[in-house]
């Protein structure tokens, strides 16, 4: 079973997934883009992924390089599929329809959302 990221864990993953692997230093500076957090912070965070199993480390040079352990889809499934148990009873029904109201979705967006609905059917 595949450890529950923090949130403050999740916003490094966001930023490592795309980049695939990456520096503290690297990491930090995105970050930093967006929040107010001290590099020693990244870093401990960081550290504590790595123990966690959410992050690997290359450890032959001085600057140690990260990069994820985990999946990024398989990790935003695990996340969904909690979530919506816990705060939604386990209805996807709810869910989608408490996410759709709190935004203003495009039409391309609903296009997308209508065709994804027309292959779950199609597939049943």
């Amino acid at each position: 079973m595949q450890a529950k990221p923090t949130e403050s864990e999740l916003e490094i993953l966001a930023i490592l997934w795309p980049m695939k692997q990456a520096t503290v230093r690297e990491i930090h500076e995105k970050l930093t883009e967006t929040k107010d957090t001290g590099y020693t912070t990244t870093l401990k965070t960081m550290q504590i992924m790595h123990a966690k199993g959410l992050l690997r480390r290359d450890e032959q040079n001085r600057t140690h390089i990260y990069f994820p352990a985990v999946d990024e889809t398989v990790t935003q499934k695990n996340l969904v599929t909690n979530f919506m148990a816990t705060a939604f009873g386990g209805s996807a029904k709810n869910l989608v329809m408490q996410a759709l109201g709190q935004g203003n979705p495009s039409k391309e967006e609903l296009d997308e959302i209508r065709a994804f609905l027309d292959q779950l059917e199609n597939e049943q």
